[in-house]
């Protein structure tokens, strides 16, 4: 860009407004930031509910697992048997105009690029202009960026490849037999609704899933979120929350093994134009193949970071190495609902810190410029 080019001064940038830019942007307006004049939050969505604006109907907010309230203020009353995306969406609207929080959408952010000045502004470019700030937190979460496999064979396959992100509810496979892939909650979830509408269903995962019993306590938790900090520290890319907490197996998911709906099976060797393979001997039951309409990705999501590609910030191994939410080489930029921090819980404790560590930074730099 042109530095020359007209731009507008402000101290900090949220990008998102999800769970963790939400938090974050409550945190930095009780420590002194002005919505619009000071703090500035982007959000490329209509409409408030980050993410979860996108889930599928199905998923009733009574089904939700673990969704905790944002910083000063509770979800109460929610119908248990109403849309996630409909009771999260109304609250984060309350919540935006409660506190002034000022979202400006839908705006897109193309790129953030370092100033022409070491340690200067960073440099954000948007569909409403640019902005030229002092910090950024960015909270884009994953959502945008469903990661899907590539397996030998798929384009042949004459029935329809779907991703969790496409995923709209058990219906549309009635009377079909389908192959859900996928170790995580949102894999299960899917497996046990079309199950009770589908002709048949086989549930396929890389490594065997890791189901917990009984409560995830605090410690238990602070052992998991470790993990995934040590991942971020040497800079790799986060794993996911399942993937170092386990799923937890709850009556229903009882009850669906028993009747034969949780039964996992290795991954297939290729997909075919009639559905999925395995080798010679890989099935107990010596059954090789099973053939599908349909074949639902429940592969998870990767970071929407890359519009931070000219602050030139991943590492050989693929990640951003970090330190607590701050990027360990850039102490102007924060990840917010980034490896540790992607979850409910997670991302209000990253919004709290970043806050915390960005109003310290903006301190300290009018002191020096004094």
């Amino acid at each position: 860009m042109n530095y020359t080019d007209e731009v507008r001064d402000v101290d900090v940038v949220v990008i998102g407004a999800g769970q963790a830019g939400l938090a974050a942007a409550f945190h930095l307006r009780r420590l002194g930031c002005e919505p619009d004049r000071d703090l500035v939050v982007l959000d490329h969505a209509p409409r408030p509910g980050g993410a979860w604006q996108y889930r599928w109907p199905t998923l009733t907010y009574g089904k939700v697992h673990g969704m905790h309230a944002l910083p000063g203020m509770e979800l109460t009353g929610a119908d248990p048997d109403r849309t996630s995306a409909e009771v999260i969406a109304e609250y984060f609207t309350a919540y935006e105009d409660t506190f002034g929080l000022r979202v400006h959408r839908p705006v897109h952010v193309t790129a953030v690029r370092p100033g022409p000045e070491p340690g200067g502004r960073l440099f954000v470019e948007s569909s409403e202009g640019t902005y030229a700030t002092r910090a950024l937190v960015n909270a884009t979460g994953t959502w945008d960026r469903p990661f899907w496999p590539r397996f030998p064979g798929q384009e042949r396959f004459r029935g329809r490849l779907l991703h969790t992100a496409g995923y709209r509810g058990p219906q549309e496979f009635a009377g079909q037999r389908v192959v859900v892939v996928g170790g995580g909650t949102s894999a299960v979830q899917h497996l046990m609704e079309i199950a009770e509408v589908a002709a048949d269903t086989v549930w396929v995962t890389r490594r065997p899933p890791a189901f917990r019993t009984g409560p995830f306590d605090e410690n238990r938790g602070r052992a998991a979120v470790a993990l995934v900090e040590d991942r971020v520290r040497q800079g790799l890319p986060p794993r996911s929350v399942v993937s170092v907490t386990g799923l937890p197996m709850t009556e229903e998911l009882r009850r669906a093994r028993e009747r034969g709906v949780l039964v996992r099976r290795p991954m297939f060797d290729r997909i075919t134009e009639h559905g999925v393979r395995w080798g010679e001997g890989v099935r107990e039951d010596g059954v090789t193949s099973f053939d599908a309409d349909a074949i639902l990705l429940a592969t998870g999501f990767r970071p929407v970071i890359d519009h931070l590609a000219p602050l030139r910030l991943r590492t050989p191994g693929g990640g951003i190495r970090m330190a607590g939410t701050r990027v360990a080489d850039d102490p102007r930029v924060h990840l917010v609902g980034y490896g540790p921090s992607a979850s409910t819980i997670g991302a209000n404790r990253a919004g709290r810190a970043a806050a915390r560590e960005i109003r310290q930074l903006l301190t300290e730099g009018t002191r020096a410029a004094a």
